[in-house]
């Protein structure tokens, strides 16, 4: 990415001889920003909310579909933002986004991928919609936009992703959301050693369950199975505020609280079988 353009001129005049320097330089070369999507709710508007109190942008750019959330949320921050409303599941809303950056060349500090969704229920509960578009928007979106961001960044940059800690193992009755979750993790892990020699970090976010609208979409009476008991529950300010200090010291991965980081060890080191039985059983109580 090119930041200025120099113009080298020598002229003569009166026997004297004139150098003049002309600098160039291009809009956005200098412009920090932070990009977050699902920015309209939940874990994405807490990011937005938390990084403008935590670091200096330019500008902070919003992603969701829901424009009016969106404004609400501007109104709240300090920053100047950029509201882009893009549905990430069309490619042609993928390619806005490439655009976009090509005509700022910003400098992206920050890339905050925390669009998804997910779908409890049996695998014939769950239409083939869903499940394409759960794959879309938390996998394919998220390497795309992933892979556009990166070359607008520089070291220090710092790249988000959001997980769950429903990819510690297969988890039955939410089975395309919770595998398109251990795509992320190991997606983000594999990235972050691959961009150490740019000096740009990765960090997957995995939390348990959180206070936001993901249950409204997730769990709404048109299925008989799927999970039932959601303790403990995060507040979603914690988990950004964890994952922040975790991406700040470049680390690969941000696990909030002793209960999530049981599965996440257990997801290692115990028999498969065993950490199933222990999720069935949880769910039945």
């Amino acid at each position: 990415m090119h930041s200025k353009k120099f113009n080298l001129n020598i002229k003569e005049k009166n026997g004297k001889i004139n150098i003049y320097l002309y600098i160039h330089f291009e809009r956005g070369a200098f412009m920090n920003i932070a990009i977050i999507t699902g920015a309209s709710s939940g874990i994405g508007r807490e990011f937005a909310i938390q990084l403008n109190k935590k670091e200096k942008f330019d500008e902070i750019w919003l992603i969701a579909r829901r424009v009016q959330k969106m404004e609400a949320l501007s109104n709240e921050i300090s920053v100047k933002t950029k509201i882009l409303p893009l549905d990430l599941t069309k490619s042609e809303d993928i390619e806005k986004f490439s655009l976009e950056l090509e005509k700022e060349k910003p400098n992206i500090r920050y890339l905050v991928n925390s669009s998804g969704y997910g779908k409890f229920g049996s695998y014939d509960e769950v239409s083939l919609t869903d499940s394409s578009q759960m794959i879309d928007l938390n996998c394919k979106a998220l390497v795309m936009l992933t892979l556009h961001s990166i070359k607008y960044m520089t070291k220090g940059s710092k790249i988000i992703n959001m997980g769950s800690a429903s990819s510690f193992f297969p988890l039955p009755f939410l089975n395309v959301y919770a595998s398109t979750k251990a795509f992320v993790v190991h997606y983000s892990m594999a990235l972050h050693e691959e961009l150490k020699p740019k000096g740009i970090t990765v960090t997957v976010v995995s939390p348990g369950w959180v206070k936001t609208e993901f249950f409204d979409r997730a769990d709404n009476n048109d299925h008989v199975h799927g999970p039932r008991y959601y303790k403990p529950i995060y507040e979603a300010k914690n988990v950004v505020k964890k994952a922040l200090k975790d991406a700040e010291k470049g680390r690969k991965e941000s696990v909030l609280g002793a209960y999530t980081r049981f599965h996440r060890f257990g997801g290692r080191f115990f028999p498969r079988g065993l950490m199933l039985h222990f999720w069935k059983k949880m769910q039945k109580r």
